[in-house]
């Protein structure tokens, strides 16, 4: 075997280029003046980044809380996250540093604060009136564990329950703590000898502020006199306690037990229940007391004027119902209605129309907190509806397995997949308004529009509404739809290589302006769409099958007959493509039993009705070969204006000409080389039976040119029209798909790792085992109009190919013209032996021209698509190919290929493909996402490292512009999902249910404040409820308290400092001057400062009335002291 010589091949190539023509010497020589003619607008001041909006259900939620005045919801979850919602639009994001689960959330009715209870035993006071809220104060517990607060309607005093069975007090206005405290020794029973347990429950008597109920989990409730400190009542009961709700006259309490229970008992009558129901239990002939059941988490009780209360509870199932969903049970006088739920309940509130608790409640609504799902039930309608949820809450529907970021998009786009996904949306929804309708949108101050596209495990694809900080889904698209559905696991042989998840999407490539759309999912198969508004029956589904196998050594054809040698390049002076005949995969299995030729999944055979939306062009799928199952799909292109799409794996490569149902090209990746391989690997093939096989490039120089692979649908109709000379020739070859591949991970979801380990594989020239390099997968496809070789004097249509060992590869595309011609002459395909290198694998490429603009791949603009049974009619309708505006450019101008890998970025000029700028964007890490995006009306390189940094880099000089530690990789889910767009954006799946956004456009940071929604707004506190004549003449009606006489530091002193230690925030106008800056910072300081000179004036004509109201009534005495006196005399006084 011959020595491998790298230098040798260096040599050749700089001989090769020293070669060059007069010509392009001086075209290269221009080209190099032109190159410091650009001027780079983006400097590091242009950039700056930071969060803006997060979308999607609370991850793990765990709290709930509703203001019934401003109608606001807020949701707490295990992470310690905070998610504020208001009206549809109007949504917020906070996060706890600690990270602590959220225990329990209290609105500060109508006054713009919330208190969150954390399991680090925190309390802490947020600021809900800034845009981004902040904490006022925090209070970090020592000694003992919270478990339950409550903080009365207009009260500053919080109750908190702990763990010992203690309350202790704290001031919301300070947040410190008072003296008074609740011992459990003394509010339970002296000759009770165990501890009642955790407090679970606190609230003041409805009637009464001077009465406290208090649960403990042991079964014992007790009502607390405040004033005189000591218990009235007390009761007491076998089960468990879970929670307590008021009757609001004050009269009767519920409580919900362990066993299924409910307890309802007269607040004088404390030896036994006023009345005890097991709502789910089975009643017993002999009277005997009904079987347990589950424990019912939570009760509340509701009443109405007109007619009888409503008891809601959640849990309380018998235990005989295995399987069953958890239910939400409404009862209401004798009806009682189970309401069955997707996910477990975490908690639920009932909405009503008055915040007193002294008055009728009259509930409307229930918001039901579900582990994955927000529910809103509508009690006023029979049936009890649920309200259509107009929040983005549905991304996890079906586990995001990738998504892309498209800004700046064609104006008619969104409106045309709205009004397609319009007729997608379930009836039988409320009528109501959606009643959770508090705070004011922002200032949209974006004038483009902004789309996000989602892939899940279950195949669907969704379109969202991005714009301006917003989130709506547009429409959702089936691509599962078009397969066979398995019922049993017999019934699926194929499948069974992906059982979880065999239609789950891994790759999305999508043309907004032409709106074709190409998938490729886990089971190796690829979809092509069309978009139309118009509905079409498909009666059989276009489709081709694809052997991609890279062994292309003993080729044989299927009947023995040895295949003629490849053209060499003294022998392909005809040009002419061959093509072989239709090649339809009949075989289910080899000769030696192994499965063979077969899909992994089967596509319908019925006829197919396709919605207006997005209809299937075509079904390209990967075939097993010899028992192995296809390998997995690393990257997919489309272009609508050539009509092609490619995709590759970690085997080779495959085009398909989506309009003639044609495969172009299937090579091995090592035969994309040819002669040029560096790694002096030998083609193999790993088994004693060969497979069908057509020719490899073996030799591969610039000017040959390579005999077309192609085959024929099945499905397709007839071949194109050629001559019987062209026929023979095409007899001679067989199509050319093969693959040899390894298993598919179990399950999508569990983070595919689709670079098969390439982020850490450098590419080295020293790198030999044919192992490793065997899997040098294609990762990266682009096409363009461009220089394909040195010599070119004007750019053409070709693909550049990356692999993951850091080569690009160019392949020259001869499109036959456009119209009828497009649809019968073939599409030629030929390597242009160019070939660049860069350290780690292809990630992205993009083109420039002279001005150092990007340069768009062709495309077409969108129009209604007709299947026309006459194929010449449909031809001639066809428009000619657009072409991307490099092709109007004059010959003599010169592109620049920006090329970014997992280490480095290179700016290589065109044509003489001289790299003219370089940059290694890291050593210690890799690149895990990169993108050639514009901002600012130029054009820069964004990457995310797998390290958390976040860098841009000037064009096409790759200065350093933005280097910020960001987020570090801690699950592949983000690596999967990160993305780069247009105008400084950029998204990723935080968590399995939500979309994080956030901007790195200085611009955007500066206008985020005035795009945010407001969640507080002005409105006044309704009445009280009117006491009535002779309630307030007897006394019969609600009692108040003075808690600050009894709980300030004069009544009962200062609380012992180690119990509790109080932490500042940085909320306040403090929090609003760090957060805001600029313009709208003054603007919300201002705005403070007037709020709060307002509330002092306010505060000051009330003091001057009492003072005028005092000084009358001083007049009006002393004017009758005058009267009284006047005429008597001294002594008569």
């Amino acid at each position: 075997m011959r020595k491998f010589n790298i230098r040798k091949v260096l040599d050749g190539l700089t001989a090769v280029s020293a070669v060059a023509s007069a010509s392009s010497a001086a075209q290269q020589q221009q080209a190099g003046n032109r190159e410091t003619e650009i001027q780079e607008t983006l400097q590091s001041e242009h950039f700056q980044l930071c969060k803006t909006v997060r979308h999607g259900f609370p991850y793990q939620p765990s709290a709930l809380a509703f203001d019934p005045v401003q109608k606001i919801l807020a949701i707490g979850t295990q992470t310690g996250a905070l998610r504020l919602f208001g009206r549809p639009g109007v949504e917020c994001y906070c996060q706890h540093d600690s990270g602590a689960a959220v225990i329990q959330l209290q609105f500060l009715i109508n006054e713009g604060a919330l208190v969150s209870a954390l399991a680090d035993d925190t309390l802490h006071l947020w600021n809900l009136r800034q845009k981004r809220p902040a904490i006022l104060h925090s209070l970090k517990f020592n000694r003992e564990r919270i478990t339950f607060c409550h903080l009365p309607f207009q009260s500053k005093w919080l109750y908190v329950g702990t763990e010992r069975g203690n309350i202790h007090i704290v001031n919301v206005e300070s947040f410190t703590l008072s003296g008074y405290v609740i011992m459990w020794n003394k509010a339970i029973e002296l000759s009770s000898k165990s501890h009642p347990g955790p407090v679970v429950h606190i609230s003041d008597n409805p009637m009464d502020e001077g009465k406290l109920l208090i649960g403990f989990e042991s079964g014992t409730v007790v009502l607390w006199d405040l004033k005189s400190k000591k218990a009235d009542y007390r009761y007491t009961h076998d089960e468990a306690i879970h929670s307590v709700a008021w009757h609001h006259e004050g009269k009767q309490f519920i409580c919900s037990h362990s066993d299924g229970t409910l307890t309802i008992w007269n607040v004088k009558s404390p030896t036994k229940p006023f009345q005890t129901i097991t709502p789910h239990g089975k009643q017993l002939k002999d009277g005997k007391k009904p079987e347990p059941c589950k424990p019912i988490l939570k009760v509340e009780y509701k009443t109405t004027r007109a007619g009888e209360p409503f008891i809601i509870l959640s849990g309380g199932l018998s235990y005989d119902t295995v399987g069953r969903r958890p239910c939400l049970t409404v009862m209401h006088g004798k009806s009682t209605a189970v309401l069955e739920m997707d996910y477990s309940i975490v908690d639920f509130l009932t909405l009503c129309e008055t915040p007193y608790p002294n008055d009728f409640q009259e509930p409307y609504a229930v918001v039901v907190l579900l582990e994955k799902d927000l529910v809103l039930i509508d009690l006023a309608q029979n049936g009890y509806p649920i309200f259509e949820n107009p929040y983005p809450l549905t991304i996890h529907e079906s586990p995001v397995t990738c998504c892309e970021y498209f800004a700046d998009c064609p104006v008619d786009l969104i409106p045309a997949l709205y009004s397609v996904g319009a007729r997608q949306k379930r009836q039988g929804y409320s009528k109501k308004e959606w009643p959770i309708s508090g705070g004011n949108w922002g200032v949209i101050t974006q004038s483009y529009s902004e789309i996000i596209i989602t892939g899940h495990a279950d195949g669907s694809i969704k379109f969202w509404d991005a714009s301006a900080i917003t989130l709506q889904v547009l429409y959702k698209l089936k691509t599962a739809k078009v397969f066979e559905k398995s019922r049993n696991k017999d019934d699926r042989p194929n499948t069974d290589i992906v059982d979880e998840d065999p239609y789950a999407i891994q790759i999305i490539s999508w043309c907004p302006e032409s709106r074709m759309l190409c998938i490729a999912g886990v089971s190796a198969h690829v979809i092509i769409y069309r978009f139309s508004k118009q509905e079409v029956t498909t009666e059989v589904i276009p489709m081709l099958e694809v052997r991609l196998l890279y062994e292309i050594n003993d080729v044989e054809t299927p009947d023995g007959e040895q295949v003629p040698p490849v053209p060499t390049p003294g022998t392909g002076s005809n040009p002419q493509s061959i093509v072989p005949q239709s090649h339809p995969s009949t075989s289910s299995s080899s000769s030696d039993g192994l499965r063979d030729n077969v899909p992994c999944l089967k596509v319908k055979n019925s006829p197919l009705k396709q919605s207006p939306g997005y209809q299937i062009e075509l079904v390209i799928q990967l075939v097993w070969v010899s028992g192995e199952p296809p390998q997995q799909i690393t990257s997919l292109a489309i272009n609508s204006a050539y009509g092609l799409v490619v995709f590759g794996n970690c085997n080779g490569i495959a085009m398909v000409d989506y309009l003639q149902k044609t495969v172009l090209l299937n090579l091995g990746t090592i035969e994309l080389y040819g002669s040029n391989d560096p790694y002096r690997r030998e083609p193999r093939s790993p088994r004693k039976t060969r497979q069908p096989s057509g020719a490899g490039l073996c030799d591969i120089n610039e000017g040959m040119v390579v005999p077309e692979d192609r085959c024929k649908s099945p499905t397709s109709g007839s071949g194109s029209p050629n001559n019987s000379d062209d026929e023979q020739k095409m007899n001679n070859f067989i199509e050319k798909v093969k693959t040899k591949s390894r298993k598919f991970s179990k399950m999508v979801t569990n983070d595919i790792d689709v670079k098969d380990n390439s982020f850490s594989r450098s590419r080295s020239s020293s790198v030999t085992s044919i192992d490793k390099e065997s899997r040098e997968a294609i990762s990266a496809l682009h096409f363009c109009e461009t220089f394909t070789r040195k010599a070119d004097t004007s750019p053409s249509p070709c693909l550049w190919v990356g692999t993951t060992l850091g080569t690009v590869l160019v392949i020259v595309l001869n499109l036959p013209p456009g119209g009828e011609q497009r649809l019968l002459q073939p599409v030629i395909v030929s390597p242009s032996g160019t070939i660049l290198r860069l350290k780690g694998a292809i990630l992205r490429m993009a083109f420039l021209d002279t001005t150092g603009s990007l340069v768009p791949p062709a495309h077409e603009t969108w129009r209604e698509h007709h299947e026309d049974k006459d194929e010449k009619e449909k031809a001639k309708k066809r428009r000619p190919v657009s072409v991307s505006p490099s092709s109007s450019q004059e010959i003599s101008e010169n592109q620049y290929a920006v090329i970014c890998s997992e280490k480095q970025a290179k700016v290589i000029s065109l044509p003489s493909q001289n790299c003219i700028y370089k940059q290694n964007i890291t050593e210690t890490s890799f690149v895990l996402r990169g993108d050639i995006v514009s901002l600012s009306n130029s054009i820069c390189l964004a990457c995310f490292c797998a390290n958390g940094h976040i860098m841009t880099f000037s064009l096409p000089s790759l200065r350093p512009l933005l280097d910020v530690y960001y987020l570090p990789l801690t699950n592949m889910r983000i690596a999967r999902t990160f993305c780069f767009t247009d105008n400084g954006q950029a998204l990723y799946l935080v968590s399995p249910t939500e979309i994080q956004r956030l901007t790195y456009s200085q611009e955007t940071c500066e206008n985020l404040q005035e795009m945010l929604g407001e969640l507080f707004t002005l409105v006044e506190t309704p009445e009280a409820p009117n006491r009535g004549f002779f309630k307030g003449l007897f006394g019969g009606g609600a009692q108040s308290l003075d808690r600050e006489e009894l709980f300030g530091e004069s009544a009962s002193g200062k609380a012992s400092r180690s119990l509790a230690q109080h932490i500042p925030g940085p909320g306040g106008i403090e929090g609003v001057k760090g957060a805001a800056s600029g313009v709208v910072g003054e603007l919300a300081r201002a705005r403070l400062a007037l709020d709060e000179r307002g509330q002092k004036l306010g505060e000051l004509e009330e003091k001057t009335a009492a003072m005028l109201y005092s000084a009358d009534s001083f007049s009006k005495h002393a004017h009758e002291m005058m009267l009284k006196y006047k005429d008597k005399k001294w002594y008569q006084f």
